[in-house]
């Protein structure tokens, strides 16, 4: 997994290919998080799995390492939004 700059704020960014093919930029920092469904928080597995979660379980209950979409935390990302007609 390569890591690169997002254009919008600088910041580093990896690119996950998610189950359906597209490609998510994603923070590249990974985190550990515990599965949680209906949860209000996403994050991405590196397999491209992307599951409703929480980031403070404890030590136990941590599910996995994933990677946050970078739209979550990016100033720019309204930038970047495609406009629906």
């Amino acid at each position: 997994m390569s890591v690169t700059a997002c254009k919008g704020c600088g910041r580093p960014i990896v690119w996950i290919r998610t189950g359906n093919g597209k490609s998510m930029p994603c923070d590249a920092q990974p985190v550990v998080y515990k599965a949680v469904e209906g949860g209000k928080d996403r994050v991405v597995t590196s397999n491209g799995e992307v599951l409703s979660c929480t980031f403070d379980a404890d030590t136990d209950e941590v599910t996995g390492v994933g990677y946050l979409p970078h739209w979550s935390s990016c100033p720019q990302a309204g930038k970047f939004k495609k406009r629906r007609k």
